[in-house]
């Protein structure tokens, strides 16, 4: 894998530092590629930015974008606010496909509701994506109230049955919901859309703590095992690096981003 695997800096992972700035961060340290967020977009149209200003920032830079978020809620919501979120998402597929990006992600809905309207929900958005030509990356989170586990969401997926929806496999959320690499053992490569990773921290984690992420051989995660496993699926897609952490916010972004890709090396 680790020949062949793309790699791609989150944006998250360097929150608090202007947006040219992380992808010119992410370049220079050999980075793949960048993931960006829908936040990176509505920070830019706060600052009176151009609608254009990200798309023409990583392109300037030269920099291949991996995925695009898109707002999560979507599973569950009503009314005025559903049709919004809805809005959100054909709009960061059209960003997606305008930037020839293939891919865009979504966390889960935090709350608790009916899988089959869940699934429900997962066909409509998934007919929006592929309207746009690309495929979107479903992830479930280890701090939230029902679809916390990749059981729980492989159910979900698997009554959507839609082309155009996958999963979205994280090691952070992985290891914080009890799961382990061997959660992939009857998981077929098709199946998984995309890929993030960060370290979990030893010891005990607060619930809902989220903002203590670190590089690859810092914390708990079996890093070597996990790569394999998503390499034994024939997943060959982007993995991206998110590890939101203010210790690495208040460092120098260029140091963050090599040493993140120095230490993902190092277990691949």
């Amino acid at each position: 894998m680790s020949a062949l695997a793309r790699l791609a800096l989150h944006t998250w992972t360097l929150d608090t530092t202007p947006l040219p700035d992380v992808v010119a961060a992410a370049k220079a340290a050999g980075w793949d590629a960048v993931e960006l967020r829908r936040l990176d977009y509505n920070r830019a149209g706060d600052a009176g930015r151009a609608p254009t200003w990200v798309e023409d920032t990583v392109r300037g830079a030269g920099m291949p974008v991996a995925c695009i978020g898109v707002e999560f809620g979507w599973m569950w919501a009503d009314g005025a606010e559903r049709a919004r979120l809805l809005t959100v998402f054909d709009e960061q597929c059209a960003r997606a496909r305008a930037l020839g990006c293939a891919t865009v992600m979504s966390p889960v809905d935090k709350g608790t509701g009916d899988v089959a309207r869940a699934a429900t929900s997962v066909r409509e958005v998934g007919d929006i994506a592929a309207r746009h030509g690309v495929r979107l990356a479903v992830e479930f989170n280890s701090q939230c109230d029902q679809l916390n586990t990749l059981e729980r969401l492989r159910e979900v997926l698997a009554k959507a049955a839609h082309p155009s929806c996958g999963l979205l496999f994280d090691a952070y959320h992985m290891q914080r919901s009890g799961g382990s690499p061997r959660s992939l053992d009857d998981v077929r490569g098709e199946e998984i859309v995309y890929v993030q990773y960060s370290d979990v921290p030893h010891g005990e984690i607060k619930r809902g703590e989220v903002l203590n992420r670190l590089p690859p051989g810092r914390g708990c995660v079996p890093f070597k095992e996990f790569f394999a496993a998503v390499r034994a699926t024939g997943y060959a897609g982007f993995m991206s690096y998110e590890a939101p952490n203010p210790g690495a916010w208040g460092r120098p972004p260029r140091d963050v981003a090599a040493e993140a890709l120095a230490a993902t090396r190092a277990v691949l």
